[in-house]
């Protein structure tokens, strides 16, 4: 048994209100809400602290969870749900991002699945194979270095690992076995609200990844590997036109 909490705001930097916006005549939110349901999660709550998302969601049947208009991350929202809703110290919670119609509802349950299957695991996560040279090379995609029992060592912007014999000018000319990390997160209850309570780490700073905090402190993250990355997210209005265009009534 898991549950999915949904972080949702409304003020977005490059595409502000994203999640109210249309697609196929349902608000972005509505998407995400539905893939979840589909999970097979116990139960599906949005956590927000604007009263126009809150609205929106009551509307199409969602359990809404009002939070603080504090929070610096969605993982410290969702960690206010945990304790308003007294979760037990073992209950698995799956962060599902609030901009992210698309995310399959089996790779949802496959995360709940990782860390249902194995107690000692704090936090579950999943990564897909880099597709091309420029993706592996783009800071914006976050790459994972695993142990072959997909354990996290590491996560980086940088194009890790690196292939030393692979290089050309000092610049890699192959990506072999290079993952691409996606940006889902179950964990045990106990886990997120220790890692919400812990200041940001040096690595998480350098890098701009709050996953490497939990690494610092010696968490163990798992990665479920997926034989292929899910549709991006929306970030921007272009993202919000292709969305559009894959989720189009036919």
């Amino acid at each position: 048994m898991f549950h999915v909490i949904i972080p949702a705001r409304f003020a977005a930097t490059r595409l502000p209100g994203k999640a109210l916006l249309s697609i196929g005549g349902k608000p972005l939110i509505q998407w995400v809400w539905q893939r979840a349901r589909d999970s097979g999660a116990a139960s599906v709550m949005l956590a927000t602290d604007d009263e126009r998302i809150r609205s929106a969601a009551l509307q199409f049947g969602a359990e809404v969870v009002m939070t603080s208009a504090q929070h610096t991350s969605g993982t410290d929202r969702i960690a206010e749900v945990v304790r308003a809703r007294r979760l037990g110290p073992e209950d698995i919670v799956i962060n599902v991002q609030g901009d992210e119609p698309m995310m399959p509802a089996p790779v949802i349950a496959a995360v709940a699945k990782a860390l249902e299957s194995a107690p000692h695991i704090d936090i579950a996560t999943a990564a897909a194979p880099v597709q091309s040279l420029a993706e592996f090379l783009d800071p914006n995609c976050v790459k994972a270095v695993c142990a072959g029992d997909g354990r996290a060592l590491y996560f980086s912007r940088a194009p890790v690992p690196w292939p030393r014999d692979q290089t050309l000018h000092g610049q890699p000319v192959g990506f072999a076995g290079a993952l691409r990390h996606i940006g889902i997160y179950g964990y045990r209850a106990r886990s997120l609200l220790q890692f919400a309570a812990w200041a940001p780490t040096p690595l998480e700073i350098a890098e701009k990844l709050e996953q490497l905090r939990a690494l610092e402190h010696g968490m163990l993250i798992h990665v479920v590997t997926l034989q292929a990355a899910p549709p991006a997210g929306v970030d921007t209005p272009q993202d919000l036109e292709r969305v559009r265009a894959l989720l189009a009534p036919t």
